[in-house]
């Protein structure tokens, strides 16, 4: 036989016939009413990001360059220019003012209160330390020290010694050996007596039959074997079981209703990119990029390098004529004003188009003889 104790059971007991009954109903009733909340709560947060990710961001993108450009560049102009200069101006002008105004205030002031003190302080001040003072001190109080110190003080001894020897003296005595002794005989302890000896233990007998009996021994045991019992019966084996089992079913039923709204949209996703996606993923990679491809090569890349060499023919032709007009005005003004022509060797400008021996063309430009020639006047 094993001598040793059995350990109790720390675990959650075992689940009672009602747990078991009430579980499967309760989470197919709760699972058909989940399902359908799930996945509209599902289709909400799909749409509420489309929304978010193609209206709402590059709206609020464009509204917030339109405002940036139009109405931030304006203000911030309008601010560093026009609003700070003038602030800066008018605050200098208000701190100028303001220290004009305050020294003007503090010089009223000082002159103000020189006045005041001149009409109604100094008079007064004159008044109380040389009149009142002298009269009051000389007048009164001398007087009135000499008579409580040399008259007063020895008829208050007298009297008071008279009081304590004649009165109060008896009256203590009497106080102390008559009347103390017989309130404290007669009244204090009969009184004292009667309360503890008669009235206290009759004051709890009372309380105990009329208050603590009926109390302890009917009220108490109606309230917990009527009342507290079967609720907490009620609360245990009723309402906690059906609550942790409507709680239970919800956490599964939502994980499931979770699962099916994945498939669900996994299955509208495959049908969406098979009948819209494919098509035109198709359409874009074997239509629409060999067609891009084509123009490009060949129609947009030719037509830009003849627009380009067309500019740069322009700009060559206008660069000679302009040479050639400057020369023409150089003749006509020598032709008619006159003046010795120049024998020094004039090389004319060579442009930067091609370098001595290179067959490399700058962008822009037209090409230029290799060889200078000399021009003679």
């Amino acid at each position: 036989m094993s001598i040793e104790k059995p350990q109790p059971v720390t675990g959650p007991g075992p689940e009672g016939c009602l747990t078991a009954f009430i579980r499967i109903p309760v989470r197919v009733v709760v699972l058909v009413v989940v399902v359908p909340v799930r996945m509209l709560w599902d289709v909400l947060v799909v749409g509420a990001r489309f929304v978010d990710r193609t209206m709402v961001r590059p709206v609020g993108r464009a509204l917030a360059w339109f405002f940036g450009r139009v109405v931030g560049v304006p203000a911030g102009w309008l601010y560093r220019h026009v609003l700070t200069p003038v602030g800066h101006a008018l605050a200098w002008f208000l701190t100028g003012v303001a220290v004009v105004f305050g020294w003007i205030v503090e010089r009223l002031r000082i002159g103000l209160s020189w006045l005041l003190k001149a009409v109604f302080v100094w008079p007064w001040v004159g008044l109380w330390r040389y009149v009142v003072v002298p009269v009051a001190r000389y007048g009164i109080a001398v007087p009135a020290v000499w008579l409580y110190r040399h008259l007063v003080t020895p008829l208050g001894h007298g009297l008071s010694w008279a009081l304590a020897t004649l009165v109060v003296a008896p009256l203590g005595a009497l106080w102390t050996y008559v009347v103390v002794p017989l309130v404290r005989y007669g009244i204090v302890v009969p009184a004292a007596w009667l309360y503890g000896s008669v009235l206290a233990p009759l004051g709890r007998g009372l309380v105990t039959a009329l208050f603590v009996w009926p109390w302890r021994h009917l009220v108490v045991p109606v309230v917990t074997y009527g009342i507290v019992v079967p609720l907490s019966w009620l609360w245990r084996r009723v309402l906690v079981p059906v609550g942790r089992e409507v709680g239970d079913a919800l956490v599964v039923c939502w994980r499931i209703a979770g699962y099916v709204s994945r498939a669900v949209g996994r299955a509208v996703k495959w049908v969406a990119w098979n009948l819209v996606g494919r098509p035109v993923a198709w359409f874009y990679r074997d239509v629409c990029t060999p067609v891009g491809h084509f123009v490009r090569d060949r129609v947009w890349a030719p037509a830009r390098a003849v627009a380009v060499e067309a500019g740069r023919a322009a700009r060559a032709a206008l660069v000679s004529a302009r040479d050639t007009v400057r020369q023409a005005r150089r003749d006509a003004w020598r032709a008619l004003v006159g003046g010795p022509r120049s024998t020094e060797a004039v090389e004319p400008a060579v442009t930067r188009a091609r370098t001595l021996g290179s067959t490399t063309a700058v962008s822009g430009v037209a090409p230029a003889p290799e060889i200078s020639l000399r021009k003679r006047g």
